[in-house]
């Protein structure tokens, strides 16, 4: 507890710097929360922060801090928040330094968050939200608040078809959190292939704050809490009723990858709702969601972090891998 109010303290000081024109504001990742392997103090903490007009909040920074940003700041805010609209909508500013820590932090607007929580438009910060994030500033919109919620929602529907007819919680907790680390190519070289669940193991009391309400009240399934473990109904009807909650994006993935031929996505649901390779195909289509706003994302951050802060972010992965056993000694 001391911790979590030493971190709100320090978060809402480093807040401070920026605009507050902000509709709501969170920092996640390995600088906030452990992840079991990871003993590096230091680590960068990412933000987040949700703004209604992001190219006033963007003028606005600029003015404040231009250091934080690459050489695009030239361009101007208008042009910057064409930049950010590109890939998954969000613009990171990398290795600043700010209240004496590292940090990275994002800017993405209202508009784009609550789309992509709804519909899973790209994956990337609606995956970042499946998983404990700190909450510095809440938001006051019932919009965004109610896309948050469905969301979570939409992660535990996609994770039930994945899981057999009875599973643990942390088996649940690590297909909730590796939904938006399939598909994505830094897994591949930069992370370690452990991650997911070095980030579950660290933060099962998290997870299960996030999640215990939805599992009290899903239908089709039944929890456990004493013995930590959930039975589920896998028979045709309630694995339609799983995919018929799935965000409109991921069915239409799902519908692809099926072969369909019609446009009628509810019959082709109906009918690999009946087949043995559903289960492959939500893992496929979230796979193909992530892959796409993963490398766009990546190559977007070449330019808005510029070529020396990237040079520089890259080594320290590599410093991190070699740390943690990941590249050859």
């Amino acid at each position: 507890m001391a911790a979590r109010k030493t971190n709100s303290f320090l978060f809402n000081r480093i807040l401070s710097n920026f605009p507050k024109d902000m509709t709501m504001a969170f920092a996640y990742g390995s600088g906030v929360f452990k992840q079991i392997g990871n003993k590096d103090k230091n680590n960068m903490i990412d933000f987040v922060f949700v703004v209604d007009k992001p190219k006033h909040w963007h003028r606005m920074n600029l003015q404040r801090n231009p250091d934080h940003y690459s050489a695009l700041r030239h361009l101007g805010a208008e042009r910057i928040v064409k930049i950010q609209e590109t890939g998954a909508g969000v613009y990171y500013n990398t290795l600043v330094r700010c209240e004496d820590k590292l940090i990275k932090y994002g800017v993405v607007s209202q508009s784009t968050l609550s789309h992509d929580l709804v519909h899973w438009d790209t994956l990337y910060l609606s995956g970042r939200l499946h998983k404990p994030v700190h909450i510095i500033k809440r938001s006051s919109s019932d919009r965004l608040y109610n896309a948050i919620r469905r969301n979570l929602q939409s992660a535990l529907y996609a994770s039930l078809l994945q899981l057999p007819e009875s599973f643990t919680e942390e088996e649940l907790f690590n297909k909730i959190a590796g939904l938006s680390y399939g598909g994505d190519f830094r897994m591949i070289f930069g992370e370690d292939k452990n991650k997911v669940g070095n980030i579950v193991q660290a933060n099962l009391d998290g997870f299960r704050t996030y999640y215990q309400d939805m599992l009290d009240t899903t239908e089709h399934i039944y929890w456990i809490p004493l013995t930590r473990t959930i039975e589920q109904d896998r028979s045709p009807a309630c694995m339609y009723s799983h995919l018929n909650c799935l965000p409109r994006n991921l069915q239409l993935h799902i519908a692809r990858l099926a072969g369909s031929a019609t446009h009628d996505v509810g019959e082709v649901l109906t009918r690999i709702a009946r087949e043995k390779q559903c289960t492959d195909f939500v893992a496929r289509a979230a796979r193909n969601i992530v892959q796409r706003s993963s490398i766009t994302q990546s190559v977007k951050g070449i330019l808005t972090a510029g070529l020396a802060k990237t040079t520089k972010y890259s080594l320290q992965k590599l410093r991190k891998m070699w740390r943690g056993g990941l590249l050859p000694r």
